[in-house]
């Protein structure tokens, strides 16, 4: 089991309520990346209050990216490239879970296909083969995240070329409490991130909050949660 995961870009939305629920699971080391060390530890610092105890650490993106052993990405696609290119250096081999979908503000509820075929896979396209990388978490809502009390009804779809790299992934999901699944190659994960649009076109139109994927007709016990 990777001991440390850093969450970069984790002042954001995803980032924080993710960084809880691993701490509070006590499998992971973690540690919040921002491009501001203060931010960072502020962050950090709140969240530990509301662990009780110090149990996650604030750095800035490229020293959390090297004192990691497992690395999220949680930022949005406006930010992508150039938070890799500021990390790319500690990220060498080792796995790169991306969380990063490809919306286009302000229409947010459709579906966009970048350049590069996905995130994920712009991702993979620009770090090379010495990090693996592996698409998850694209489609959980972000309203539940932060209470790691409250149960999360949503699958985690997990996309990537290298088995590792997945089972890194399905094990985080395990984690923070929710049922990973191997979706198949990175070439899937144009589907995983085109999902989130949309969910959130389902959300605004049902004015409802956190509305998931569940992968029905599956045995018990299959997956990262039974």
């Amino acid at each position: 089991m990777t001991n440390t995961v850093a969450v970069i870009g984790g002042t954001g939305k995803e980032g924080p309520g993710l960084a809880l629920r691993w701490a509070k699971s006590r499998q992971y080391q973690v540690i919040i990346g921002s491009r501001q060390r203060e931010k960072a530890e502020c962050v950090a610092a709140e969240l530990n209050a509301r662990l009780g105890e110090d149990l996650i650490r604030g750095m800035i993106n490229p020293d959390a990216a090297e004192a990691a052993d497992l690395v999220v990405l949680t930022v949005p696609y406006s930010a992508h490239a150039p938070t890799l290119e500021s990390i790319r250096a500690g990220l060498t081999g080792k796995i790169l879970v991306d969380v990063t979908v490809p919306l286009q503000p302000p229409k947010v509820s459709r579906v966009h296909i970048p350049a590069g075929g996905s995130a994920t896979a712009e991702a993979q396209a620009l770090l090379g083969d010495d990090v693996r990388v592996a698409a998850a978490f694209q489609n959980i809502g972000t309203v539940h995240l932060r209470d790691p009390d409250h149960p999360i009804d949503c699958d985690v779809l997990v996309c990537g070329d290298d088995k590792e790299a997945k089972a890194e992934a399905i094990a985080l999901a395990a984690a923070a409490g929710m049922r990973g699944l191997d979706a198949g190659p990175l070439q899937n994960a144009v589907v995983v991130e085109g999902l989130t649009a949309v969910l959130i076109s389902i959300n605004r139109r049902y004015k409802v909050k956190g509305a998931g994927i569940r992968i029905t007709g599956l045995e018990s016990g299959v997956g990262s949660k039974e």
